[in-house]
């Protein structure tokens, strides 16, 4: 089939890299080459460059500047939050809090901590995809040392309620540390720490449109953290590995760009969104959105068309130049039904039946409407064919 269109729909996967981001890169990539460890004048640039980021993420956060780790990105922020803390505090408790619905970045590293004597809970969600405060309230305990919820979901989008978990884990017992990945906010809702009542935060600069392959890890000053990666001084000691400068001035450019334009973007994206649901409901029968539309990222939809697979359905659309995923990007692989959607109470057949649709800074209403049309073309086309009823 030949492709007829370049329309991309799977910003949550990933985001293309912000023009001026790229420009205040490529000095970083080019002349101002130095290791940010060196003591010669090309090191001392590149440390001011580092230095400099970390200053504008820490101001747009409301937090002080050494509380800004720098990491590979959401994954290992991630991984260093839940694995860190957790060996950080043993001495003081084993138990840790999370929700079944996190990303895989914080459910397997704390699957790798019930291996070493850890006990984990898994909060349930309801239909909407949102946990239970009062089953949070009544899970902590005395020995409880991390709780991890996510502020945006990745697949469906939906938001918790940050401020009122703080507050519950800030008057419970035990006040563990409270980590929460921002990945999926980042751009679209406050990371302002303080208002959030976060102990550690994390953001991945591939969501924003800065570059693949960096990220930070914020953690209040007060906890301290064990290293998952060893062998150098970097970033006090807490994450060696000579640091991509390039990378790190543009994660801080555009992280910069995305809150000066965050609330204007916020508007545009969910009128188109809204829109683009609207004639996906009016035109193709049998689809059911997944998730809470009001209380949702504003570029979001993942929605499950009855007597159609997903990935058949993406493929499709990939074919006509129209890029989505069936959840999310980082098990899109996976055979198996989306742990997200089965959580919230979608069988396992329908949720085979799913895709992501992600809206972006470039998509405009015109796509959208030519999305719909081969949508409609493809959801008949696979049904025609189709065993799944």
């Amino acid at each position: 089939m030949k492709r007829t269109a370049q329309i991309y729909l799977d910003n949550a996967s990933t985001t293309p890299i912000d023009s001026k981001v790229l420009g205040v890169m490529m000095p970083y990539l080019k002349g101002k080459y130095g290791n940010p460890s060196s003591l010669h004048h090309q090191g001392r640039m590149a440390k001011s460059a580092i230095e400099k980021a970390r200053q504008n993420i820490a101001s747009i956060l409301n937090s002080e500047k050494d509380e800004i780790i720098f990491t590979s990105g959401g994954t290992e922020s991630d991984n260093l939050a839940i694995l860190g803390i957790a060996r950080a505090y043993k001495n003081k408790g084993r138990h840790i809090i999370v929700s079944c619905i996190e990303h895989k970045a914080v459910l397997d590293p704390c699957k790798k901590l019930e291996k070493e004597g850890f006990e984990i809970t898994y909060l349930d969600v309801d239909k909407e995809g949102i946990i239970s405060l009062e089953q949070l309230k009544s899970s902590i305990k005395k020995d409880t040392i991390l709780v991890s919820i996510m502020y945006a979901n990745n697949e469906i989008g939906t938001i918790q309620s940050i401020k009122k978990i703080s507050k519950i884990l800030k008057e419970s017992i035990s006040t563990p540390i409270f980590h929460c990945d921002a990945c999926q906010a980042s751009g679209a809702l406050s990371l302002d720490i303080k208002d959030l009542g976060v102990d550690a935060l994390t953001i991945s600069s591939s969501k924003i449109y800065g570059p693949k392959g960096i990220g930070c890890l914020y953690l209040n000053k007060k906890y301290f953290i064990d290293p998952v990666i060893i062998g150098g001084s970097q970033e006090r000691g807490l994450r060696s590995g000579t640091e991509n400068v390039a990378a790190i001035v543009g994660f801080a450019e555009a992280l910069v760009i995305s809150e000066k334009k965050r609330a204007k973007e916020n508007q545009r994206l969910k009128k188109l969104r809204d829109y683009f649901l609207s004639k996906i409901l009016s035109e193709i029968n049998g689809v059911s959105l997944n998730g809470d539309l009001k209380n949702r990222l504003p570029n979001n939809l993942n929605i499950s068309i009855r007597g159609v697979e997903g990935e058949s359905l993406v493929l499709f659309l990939d074919s006509k130049g129209i890029y989505c995923s069936t959840g999310s990007a980082c098990s899109s692989s996976d055979l198996k039904p989306s742990y997200v959607l089965r959580n919230i109470g979608v069988s396992s057949e329908f949720a085979h039946c799913s895709i992501r649709l992600t809206l972006g800074r470039h998509t405009r209403k015109k796509d959208l409407n030519y999305v719909v049309r081969i949508l409609s073309e493809g959801v008949n086309y696979i049904r025609s064919i189709s065993t799944i009823k």
